[in-house]
């Protein structure tokens, strides 16, 4: 069952199109991360399910019912926001009461609601601290504990770990999958990071200029990029998308490897190393190769000097081919270099 159903939803301001002709599902219990870059719709999209902005085109759905026309109080969801939005004034406990207390729910009712959110989330310790007094990632935990408290079968969150130094983002994402999972909530979650994408997520949907550029799982997203534009928005570095070899005659393709994929040697085609950035658990190296940039990803740390002569090869089956044009996936045509082993490795004479 889905439990949000987002059908042909587009918004404009006046000549600006915001979202355009956006769909998708969110199976009931999962979490799907609406990703792209600033500008490309998340954040409308998201404000659109919430019911804080008004469609101009489409429907959307939630546990099977239109709330196209209802206001944001009539939706059952909840919200966290990148700015977490915590009333200074206020304890830990009253800011997480805040919205019970607003409804008019019973005092016992809202005590067995804040004793388990609060256990839930480790704020015992924190109930009677005012905003001020807490660190970041306690601020968030406090923004969450209210969401949760309304207990909504729906939860959407913009952004919310944008505040937050790496470390602090990487155990609050963990912290928030873990608790999408324990409650059974339906999450939709907006964020430019990849990182938190393919890691949090159920579904991707990938979103750019206002529309959905491919809509998978965080795996099926990786290994099969429906475009030049997935390809290259997912994985760190980038997949390398490069011509078709001269000799190949094949103008309207180009095709893609993704760094960990490329092979450095003292056989394979020539190449010559500009840069190595050593990471810690492997090293990126960037060689010019057919007067391109390539970039590989080797593991530990490589010893190749700027200016050293390199091989570069790979496997054919690890290729992805794009029209030139469209900047769409081909898959007629890797397919045809997977079956057929004769292919030379520099790039496919078809």
């Amino acid at each position: 069952m889905s439990q949000i159903s987002v059908q042909n939803v587009s918004k404009y301001w006046g000549a600006t199109r915001a979202v355009e002709s956006v769909s998708f599902d969110a199976a009931q219990g999962t979490l799907v991360v609406l990703l792209g870059p600033s500008g490309c719709g998340k954040s409308t999209t998201l404000r659109l399910i919430a019911g804080l902005e008004q469609v101009t085109a489409g429907r959307i759905f939630i546990a099977g019912k239109d709330v196209t026309a209802l206001p944001p109080g009539k939706r059952r969801i909840s919200m966290v926001f990148q700015s977490y939005a915590l009333f200074p004034h206020l304890t830990v406990a009253e800011n997480i009461l805040f919205g019970l207390r607003v409804r008019k729910v019973p005092a016992a009712e809202r005590t067995r609601r804040l004793n388990r959110v609060t256990a839930l989330l480790g704020l015992n310790a924190l109930l009677e601290r005012k905003p001020s007094q807490l660190s970041g990632g306690q601020q968030q935990r406090v923004a969450l504990g209210r969401a949760i408290i309304a207990e909504t079968p729906v939860c959407l969150m913009d952004e919310p770990l944008s505040n937050l130094d790496a470390q602090l983002r990487a155990e609050m994402r963990r912290e928030i999958r873990a608790l999408q999972q324990q409650l059974g909530i339906t999450m939709v979650y907006v964020t430019h990071d990849q990182s938190e994408a393919m890691s949090m997520a159920d579904r991707v949907i990938l979103m750019r200029d206002g529309r959905v550029e491919q809509a998978a799982a965080p795996e099926d997203l990786y290994a099969r990029p429906a475009s030049t534009f997935a390809a290259r928005f997912i994985g760190t570095p980038p997949m390398n998308i490069l011509p078709v070899a001269p000799n190949a005659d094949r103008s309207d393709l180009l095709f893609g490897i993704r760094p960990e994929h490329v092979i450095l040697g003292d056989s394979g085609i020539p190449a010559r190393v500009q840069s190595a950035e050593f990471l810690g658990a492997d090293t990126i190296v960037s060689c010019a190769y057919n007067g391109q940039t390539l970039a590989a990803r080797v593991s530990g740390k490589a010893a190749f000097p700027t200016g050293a002569a390199v091989g570069v090869h790979w496997h054919p089956e690890n290729l992805h081919f794009f029209d030139a044009a469209s900047g769409l996936r081909r898959d007629d045509v890797a397919h045809f270099v997977a079956g057929n082993a004769s292919i030379a490795q520099e790039c496919p004479v078809i």
